[in-house]
């Protein structure tokens, strides 16, 4: 909501425009405390999430172990994203995160090859892609790569047909919570289910 394309957007809305995205979206999608609470809400499924502030911090181990994904409550992009692997390591980033905000989400690491996202516009599936992480890296992205191809993965696409159903029906379901705009829904793979890791 700090960016310029946000303000874009409310005075195109204002204007009558039909907007995408919409700012009510934007403000819906890059708030990850919002977004769990509400998938929470409507029993969505998700790796197992936590909203810590500096009491419930301790918490973190004992209920997701180790490695554990921190996600500062607006990044996006992969940014303010962090794996821990340490206890020292965790309350490192852990104090880095909560000097910038009350709350931090604390999310299973849950390992694979690639996410799913699937498109949904006014909400009917649009698209089904597969994002693979980056070389030797835990994300689709990787800020810190030296080489420049390497600072994402590849990607394959599918035509919405072609893709389980039950994978669209969760993606559809979690992006109707939002509104009826344009959202990317990402999702795991894991264990013989699908679980939803955010809508953008």
């Amino acid at each position: 909501v700090t960016n310029i394309t946000y303000r874009f957007a409310r005075k195109a809305e204002a204007e009558g425009v039909v907007v995408i995205d919409d700012p009510l979206s934007i403000v819906r999608c890059t708030n990850k405390v919002y977004l769990c609470d509400l998938l929470n809400r409507a029993r969505i499924r998700k790796p197992e999430t936590l909203i810590v502030n500096k009491e419930k911090k301790k918490l973190i181990i004992p209920r997701l172990g180790l490695p554990v994904v921190l996600k500062q409550p607006d990044s996006s992009f992969s940014k303010g994203v962090v794996k821990v692997n340490d206890e020292h390591q965790l309350e490192t980033e852990l104090e880095t995160l909560l000097s910038h905000s009350d709350f931090v989400i604390a999310q299973e690491y849950i390992k694979t090859d690639f996410d799913w996202r699937i498109g949904i516009i006014d909400k009917k599936p649009l698209f089904a892609c597969k994002y693979f992480m980056a070389r030797e890296h835990w994300q689709i992205y990787n800020w810190t790569a030296k080489k420049h191809n390497d600072r994402w993965g590849s990607w394959q696409t599918f035509a919405i047909e072609n893709v389980d159903p039950e994978l669209v029906k969760l993606a559809s379901k979690a992006a109707s919570l939002f509104g009826d705009g344009f959202y990317g829904v990402d999702i795991k793979a894991y264990n013989g289910s699908y679980l939803v890791i955010e809508v953008n």
